[in-house]
């Protein structure tokens, strides 16, 4: 408990003294649990204070959780002098039931489909050196009822040509879906709570390669990488002589995937029967207001003659290839955070159905990410593959051991203290502590 205290002291002046010590008790038995993490599941492994009443009224009191999240990262976690980037993505947590709050019907990459459960849209810090994702700012993703079908007014048709005295202009402002709406909120409130941390690119995924998110990125003072559908209409600059009359054409010749302009090859990778080609142009796209960073990722199968592509881009046109494919490739890393809130944290496990509830436990689990990520540095040092599972079976066998002298009539010697404390680390861990081992 004494290093939770320690590394929990950077809260106290966010958070009242009985907050705090209650969210101690709750932290130490998250790193104890080994059923389901829910509150009456954590109130049987905390400690004198920790009732379940007491976990009750505490996952029922309204917290700023981005300033806990960011506090933690920047006084423990923050490389001043690193290199980051932020990545964002949606989290869909399956519940049943009718009355939890924002429950809704949301697409699951895992199952393939549409299931019944909550949406949060989550942004991580991203350290691009260590390669490690660090959760900044949860909000939760409310279902949308669908709209009502309207008859769309029949449209006047125009004459062939342009419409006298008609001048050029800007592309109209995008309308934004609720969940980019939701997005831009959430940038600008980590922008505005991590400055002075220079961050000037943000990732997404796929679902996100579209020209009203690159607007709304650009619009928060970012840059945007993501991925276009491999069939998107791209063309290349003009590059002819200027017609006789009229304005120089903006697009050139539609991109054609399967005959991409062999000077903007940058690197070839063999290996075996396959061949990775990587190809870097500056690229057009009628939706988008401006140029992108257009990077193709070409795959052949030297037996099979079959290619495969896949479309990366930025709205940063100084970024090079090598620097694309490795951002964006670091989007992965928050996937590994929502693995481990899903799988050791509780947050597909909780059973909460307020409002407040819902939102206390859900960033809980993504502060004990970040929590985790501090305790597990020491053990790393000595052991890169020292996990998660690894870490509560430690604090599980503390638990143990503690409970274990307290109904002993005489103090145990440290030499068999240390005896049994291997043998209950052992315990549901894949690896005990480097030395616990020594000590055997």
């Amino acid at each position: 408990m004494t290093e939770i205290i320690a590394l929990t002291h950077c809260l106290a002046s966010h958070l009242s003294g009985t907050t705090l010590r209650q969210l101690r008790h709750m932290i130490f038995a998250l790193l104890c649990i080994s059923g389901r993490v829910t509150t009456l599941g954590l109130s049987r492994w905390t400690e004198q204070g920790g009732s379940y009443r007491t976990l009750e009224r505490w996952i029922q009191t309204p917290l700023d959780w981005g300033v806990l999240l960011w506090t933690v990262v920047r006084v423990h976690l923050l490389d001043r002098d690193g290199k980051y980037v932020l990545a964002g993505d949606e989290v869909v947590v399956s519940k049943a039931g009718k009355t939890t709050h924002g429950l809704g019907r949301f697409y699951s990459s895992l199952a393939q489909r549409p299931i019944p459960g909550l949406s949060f849209l989550a942004l991580s810090l991203v350290e691009v050196q260590r390669r490690r994702s660090y959760p900044l700012l949860v909000e939760q993703r409310l279902p949308v009822k669908r709209a009502e079908k309207l008859t769309p007014a029949p449209k006047r048709e125009r004459g062939r040509g342009r419409p006298k005295g008609s001048k050029n202009h800007v592309k109209a402002v995008p309308t934004l879906t609720p969940e980019l709406n939701l997005l831009a909120g959430m940038l600008r409130t980590i922008l505005a709570r991590i400055a002075p941390l220079a961050v000037q690119h943000v990732i997404l995924d796929g679902f996100f390669g579209t020209s009203p998110a690159a607007w709304m990125v650009r619009d928060c003072g970012l840059h945007l990488i993501s991925k276009l559908r491999h069939n998107a209409a791209l063309y290349l600059p003009y590059t002819g002589r200027k017609p006789p009359r009229g304005p120089t054409p903006r697009y050139g010749d539609k991109l054609d995937y399967r005959h991409l302009p062999g000077d903007a090859c940058c690197q070839t990778v063999t290996e075996g029967q396959l061949v990775t080609q990587t190809y870097q142009f500056t690229a057009l796209h009628k939706d988008f207001a401006d140029p992108l960073n257009l990077i193709a990722v070409v795959k052949t199968n030297l037996r099979t003659q079959k290619c495969a592509h896949v479309l990366l881009f930025s709205s940063d046109l100084s970024l090079s290839a090598g620097q694309i494919v490795d951002y964006y490739s670091l989007r992965f890393q928050i996937e590994f955070n929502f693995r481990d809130a899903k799988q050791f944290w509780g947050l597909e496990d909780f059973m909460n159905v307020s409002s407040t509830a819902v939102t206390n436990a859900t960033n809980l689990a993504f502060l004990m990410v970040n929590l985790s990520a501090v305790l597990l540095q020491p053990y790393r040092q000595h052991q890169p593959d020292f996990s998660v599972l690894d870490l509560k079976s430690h604090f599980r066998a503390r638990r143990y051991l503690e409970e274990t002298i307290k109904s002993l009539p005489d103090p145990p010697t440290a030499h068999l203290i240390s005896r049994l404390w291997l043998r209950f680390s052992a315990l549901g861990g894949i690896r005990p502590p480097a030395h616990l081992q020594d000590a055997a």
